[in-house]
This record gives C-alpha cells, structure tokens and sequence, in this order.
C-alpha cells in the first residue's frame, strides 16, 4: 500500500506563555564546572502498534546519580535517569546540526528522541546548584547510527509520553477502526481532536517553563494549549504506526506547535493536513477548533510561514 503525505499543522497563538520557550543561553565550562542553563521559555495502517523504548543497559554512560543508556541509540533515542538529591535537573542533547534541546529530568528512566538523525551528539545531566546555575553531573559524547529512520517519531518520548495502556491510544483504535488507509486514519484522530479539545486560555496565560503534556489528562478534560493538542495528535498517530514529528517553531512571530506525519514515497510536508477527495485545505488543528476557515487560510498562506526550531 503506498502512502501520500500529509501534514498536520497545529498552532495555538501563546503569546501570553512564549518566554516558556524562550531559546536557551548554556554556558558550559570544564566538566564539573558551574554552567548556565536558562530555562526556554514505517508501518501502515492496520492496527494498534505501540513501540516501547527500553534501558537495556547494554551501553550505558554514568556518574554517581546521572545515568545515560544509549543502548537503543540505533532506533532513535536514549534513556536518561537521574536518582541523586538535586531539587532541579536538566538534560542537554546537543546534535551535529548544533541545535541543543534542554528537557528537565524528574527521577526515573526518561526518554529522549535523537532529532539530529546520525552523528556525533553531546549528551549531559546537570545538577542545579543555586539560580540559574548547574553542575555537570556527566557529560559524554557519543556517535549515533540510526538504523530506524522513523524511530524517533513512533516510540513515546518525554514530549510524547503514551504506553499501551493509556486513554488516547484506546480512543487512536477506535478511530482507525474503520480507517481504509493512513490517510483515513489521519483524517479520523484530526477530526475527533479538534471537535472534542478546545484551546484553553487560562492555562496558556499561566503555563511555566519545562511543560510537557499529560495526554490523558488533556483528553479526559476536553481542555488544552498547542502543546497539548500536538501532544495528543502524535500519541495517537503513532500508536497507529504513523510515524509523526511533534514540532514546536514561529509562525510569523509567535510561538506554536503542529505536527507532521510521514506517507511512504512521499516524504515529510509542512502545511498540508486535509484532504477532502479532491484537494487539500490548510488547516492548523489548534485553530480549526476555535477559528474560521478563510481566516485560518490567510494565517498560514502555503505554510512558508512556519519555521521549525525543535523537532520532538
């Protein structure tokens, strides 16, 4: 069965809640070395396929607390842990492109998509010790072979955080049970999410820096921000075997999160997300639960005006 691409685009305008993506200033110094860290403001359609990533300890990096499995670096991520006293961690990902990725750590095992593809990545933990300021608890570097092109985009990550178990990928089944392609399958979760989700101001006026979506939650609350749509969108996508990159980036001069998914033959296309049988609209998912059509359209013209920063 062949594929054809198509895009979901989600963006929510948050410009009460952008300095929670504000881009990271990180000075890193000799290891153990005070540093800054500022917080930043293909299977087809078919059935349920859930990959589940896993700390094999095969090939793991640590320091005392820090810990960093990169076992499964060949399906596109790693696992980072963290079980030490500090009150604030962060991980930083940095690729060969040099775009770092600053994610805070939590305790326990955590994943992290490889976004940069193969290549060498310089991977740290760091430990807050006052302020802005961290320690390096460790810090390796590391050369990844992705063997798995769509890695990164099927398994879970701490942006994209499902398992088999939860509520988006029961309700991703439901909806592509009478799905006859990926296309329907696409269409299907698009439709179901931006009639049942609707944007949520008082969230996004207070959403502070780190946040990740709890998709369930979203789902069970009816209720949510860019993030949250995005986050629920590509949980079920790839729960689906749809490989879907969770991408946050400007619009213009604000912020926003869309998505994108993969069709085989075809490649990744920003902008187009609808398909009616004979042409394709823009839409932006976010915006399709809250504004009109023609002057959604005049917002995102041919979609040029989205410029992809992160990639999770």
């Amino acid at each position: 069965m062949k594929r054809k691409v198509f895009t979901l685009i989600l963006a929510a305008v948050l410009l009460v809640a952008t300095a929670t993506y504000e881009e990271e200033n990180v000075m890193i110094a000799a290891a153990k070395a005070a540093v800054v860290i500022e917080d930043e403001d293909v299977p087809l359609a078919g059935g349920t396929k859930v990959y589940v990533p896993k700390a094999s300890g095969e090939k793991v990096y640590s320091s005392g607390a820090a810990k960093i499995d990169v076992s499964n670096a060949s399906e596109g991520y790693i696992v980072a842990n963290y079980s030490g006293g500090a009150s604030k961690v962060k991980l930083q990902i940095t690729g060969g492109n040099g775009v770092t990725y600053t994610y805070n750590l939590h305790g326990g095992n955590e994943v992290f998509p490889l976004s940069a593809g193969n290549g060498n990545y310089k991977i740290g933990i760091f430990e807050n010790i006052g302020g802005n300021k961290y320690s390096v608890a460790l810090q390796q570097n590391v050369s990844v072979n992705i063997t798995n092109t769509f890695g990164p985009y099927l398994y879970p990550n701490q942006y994209v955080n499902f398992n088999a178990g939860s509520a988006v990928v029961a309700k991703a089944a439901q909806l592509a049970a009478s799905a006859g392609n990926d296309l329907d399958v696409v269409s299907n979760v698009y439709n179901y999410v931006t009639s049942s989700i609707k944007y949520d101001y008082n969230k996004a006026s207070n959403v502070q820096s780190g946040y990740t979506c709890n998709v369930d939650a979203t789902l069970a609350s009816g209720t949510g921000i860019c993030l949250d749509y995005a986050a629920v969108m590509a949980s079920m996508l790839r729960s689906q075997g749809i490989p879907t990159r969770l991408e946050v980036g400007y619009a213009g001069t604000a912020y926003h999160a869309w998505i994108s998914t993969y069709i085989t033959d075809v490649g990744w296309v920003n902008g187009i997300i609808q398909f009616d049988g004979h042409s394709w609209s823009l839409m932006d998912p976010t915006f399709a639960a809250n504004s009109s059509q023609s002057a959604l359209k005049n917002f995102i013209g041919n979609g040029s005006n989205y410029q992809t920063k992160y990639i999770y």
